[in-house]
This record gives C-alpha cells, structure tokens and sequence, in this order.
C-alpha cells in the first residue's frame, strides 16, 4: 500500500500546498495485518460510483448492514455526508470534484489502514480520480459501478437535481452538462436499474467471500 503521505507526488500543486520538508511518515506498531486478524476480515474500500439517481448509498448501505450482521467493521463515507465537512469548501466545478475525490481518498485510504471494510458512495465521474484513488488503496481497492441509465437516473430525480440542470440551473451537472466516464473494467458491475436492492446486495457479498475479504456465515 503507497504511504498517504506520498499521495499526489508528482502531481501539479501550487507553492502553498508543497508538503513541509519537516513532515515525516510515521509507522505504528499496530499494523493493518494485526488490525485484520482482530477484526476477521481484511480491510477495503467498496467504491460504488454512478449517476446521481443510479443508488449507491442505497447499496452502499444495504451491502453495510448486511456486513455489519457478519460481525463485520464497517464504515460508510457518503457522498452527501462529506460535503458538510470534509469539503464542504468545494463546488462542484471539475477541479473541485477531483479535490474532493482526493481528500476521500486519503480517508479511505486511512480507514483501510485500520483494517475497516470502507464502503464510498460518490459519482467520482472521472476515470483518472477513481484510478488515483486506487493507486492510494492498492489490492484492496473494489470498484462497485452502479450501473443505471440516464433516463432511469432522472425517473428517480427526488432532489428535482436534473430537472434544475436540463434547465440551466445547476452547472456542470454530471450525466447533463458534464461527463461521466463509466469504468471499463470494474471489479463488480451491479444493475441498479433493474435488479432488486436485495439481488444487488448478494453479488457484492458473494464477490467479496469469493475474493477472501470476508468469510461466508
């Protein structure tokens, strides 16, 4: 697993954002290994990305209470959630959107660490974001693509979100007025369109316990 503290090396950064020279990565004697072996499971982050509309904190927190009922540890970073905190300093203009990608990936990054089961819910529209992220993660990195079409995205429109974008009120809304870049090869592709919530829910346990993530019960 890459150091947090190496995340955007090489990257473009302005002069006061350069990392202190005095910054020093530390080790703990704790290691993830032992954290896994207490916890009985190894720790991963589940990035569901998709549309707006297309369900992932819907099943990012289906497929969380199903594991916390496998005793597991587990924690959900929603895409919502962060924007009270986190970045809440951010729009949702493209730069904003890769910085606030960034940031839950080092958090993830974090709880991985811990060796928690991270389940994200976040559009994370671009390829390069959710590949950088998975850099950070390494192995235990899972992308989770919830797979809807646009026009189901928008039957489900309960915020009224597209409805305000198809009418110049909302810039750079993803699906509408910005892209969204599905992933090629995602290491789980659920149908969120059509599949039942329950039906969704057993692909991602049942592609963890195949993978040795979680040990079936």
């Amino acid at each position: 697993m890459v150091h947090l503290a190496q995340l955007g090396k090489g990257a473009d950064m302005s002069e006061n954002q350069q990392k202190s020279s005095n910054v020093v990565w530390h080790d703990t004697q704790v290691t993830t290994a032992m954290r896994e072996t207490l916890n009985g499971h190894q720790g991963a982050v589940l990035w569901f990305t998709g549309l707006s509309g297309a369900g992932k904190s819907t099943l990012a927190n289906a497929v969380e209470e199903r594991l916390h009922q496998m005793k597991a540890r587990t924690f959900v970073i929603d895409g919502d959630n962060v924007r009270h905190g986190l970045c809440a300093d951010l729009t949702f203009s493209d730069e904003d959107r890769v910085e606030n990608i960034r940031r839950v990936g080092e958090v993830a990054g974090l709880f991985v660490q811990a060796g928690v089961l991270t389940l994200t819910a976040f559009i994370s529209p671009f390829r390069a974001d959710r590949e950088k992220v998975r850099s950070i993660v390494g192995k235990n990195f899972i992308e989770v693509h919830c797979d809807t079409a646009l026009e189901v995205c928008e039957s489900r429109d309960v915020k009224g979100l597209y409805k305000k974008a198809r009418a110049g009120e909302i810039a750079d809304f993803t699906g509408i007025s910005s892209p969204y870049e599905a992933p090629e090869n995602p290491e789980i592709r659920v149908d969120t369109g059509s599949d039942d919530l329950n039906l969704c829910v057993d692909q991602v346990i049942a592609y963890l316990v195949e993978r040795g993530v979680v040990q079936d019960v």
